[in-house]
């Protein structure tokens, strides 16, 4: 009987994915997070996730890729601090480890504070104060793959469990 209820339980959390094809990766998400058309064409995914009661805007999940790369893990994970201040207007600390995908390494970045948007042609995006960043980078020897998700602190950090989720099930095809 156990192993029944066992065997629904993982068919109704199934049945609450969906798969996003990031046009060369593909990894699973809840189906609450909304799927946007990308706005430009270095986006190979773009998603939305509503705020948790008290927070006043979405967090955004933006997959980007670089044939040929963009540079090192270390820098990228730097640009990314660099879109963060902490209260006294620093740098905030930035946490990175490596997690398995399903069949690729994945470098895990995590850092919090004012989000400063970078500004690349498209609309500005107003400064976001007590924001969280939680990103990924896979690369490949054709492609690299850039996560990143921001959005309110709160949100964020209800979303992690979702997220680190995400990177477990990151497959890249033709590895």
């Amino acid at each position: 009987m156990a192993s029944l209820a066992l065997g629904l339980l993982v068919i109704a959390a199934d049945e609450s994915k969906q798969t996003i094809d990031a046009k060369g990766m593909k990894f699973q998400t809840p189906k609450s997070w909304k799927s946007d058309p990308p706005r430009t064409q270095m986006r190979r995914a773009q998603l939305k996730v509503d705020p948790i009661e008290g927070d006043d805007y979405p967090a955004e999940l933006i997959v980007f890729a670089f044939p040929g790369g963009a540079g090192t893990v270390e820098a990228n994970i730097k640009r990314w601090q660099n879109l963060f201040k902490d209260k006294d207007g620093n740098l905030p600390q930035i946490e990175n480890k490596s997690v398995k995908g399903k069949n690729t390494d994945v470098t895990r970045v995590e850092t919090s504070g004012t989000y400063h948007p970078a500004q690349f042609g498209g609309p500005a995006e107003p400064e976001r104060p007590d924001a969280r960043l939680l990103g990924a980078i896979v690369m490949t020897d054709d492609v690299s793959y850039y996560i990143r998700m921001v959005g309110p602190n709160k949100t964020m950090i209800k979303l992690r469990p979702d997220f680190d989720a995400l990177l477990s099930s990151i497959e890249v095809e033709g590895k």
